[in-house]
């Protein structure tokens, strides 16, 4: 059980997108945030659920479109990768990651309790910005919503517990669309 009155990180900024298409607006944003086009960024695409990702991956072609010059997309299934120094090696200056869309709880069984996950919070407290469309939204909050790994129509499933950037809040994604 939560208790206590909802709150974001007490550093660093967060986009949250319900999902759809991220316009360029959003992307100018996200980039002002992180501290401009030239601060290194991690994508996350993990919640399509791919085995492999190239650089051009989970949003990283349109964050370069919108003027970003210094982005890495970062991919693995496997919570014993992401907990090694190599994996995280380029979320150690990192100052944004942006997570795609897809099914949140793929980034749970990847990166929960992992050095890579302690890796997105220190993002936050040297004051860049975590983003997010779609899933990437939802694993924002600490209540993991439509977490269920057989079917996103369940809003209480078997995964709940998301990154927590904000604390007491679940984030629910493409409500106009359902």
């Amino acid at each position: 059980a939560q208790n206590g009155p909802t709150t974001g990180p007490e550093n660093g900024s967060l986009v949250v997108v319900g999902g759809g298409k991220v316009g360029e607006t959003i992307w100018k944003r996200f980039i002002d945030l992180a501290g401009g086009p030239d601060v290194p960024m991690v994508v996350i695409p993990t919640a399509g659920g791919g085995s492999e990702y190239g650089q051009d991956a989970g949003g990283a072609s349109a964050l370069r479109e919108a003027g970003a010059t210094n982005v890495t997309v970062l991919h693995t299934t496997d919570p014993e990768e992401a907990n090694s120094d190599k994996f995280i090696h380029p979320l150690q200056d990192a100052r944004a990651v942006w997570f795609s869309g897809g099914r949140q709880w793929r980034l749970v069984d990847a990166y929960a309790n992992t050095k890579t996950e302690a890796m997105f919070w220190q993002v936050l407290e040297r004051g860049g910005v975590i983003g997010g469309s779609s899933a990437g939204a939802t694993i924002q909050g600490s209540y993991l919503a439509r977490g269920d790994t057989k079917i996103n129509q369940i809003m209480m499933g078997d995964h709940e517990e998301g990154f927590g950037f904000i604390k007491n809040i679940a984030i629910d994604q493409h409500v106009l669309a359902r």
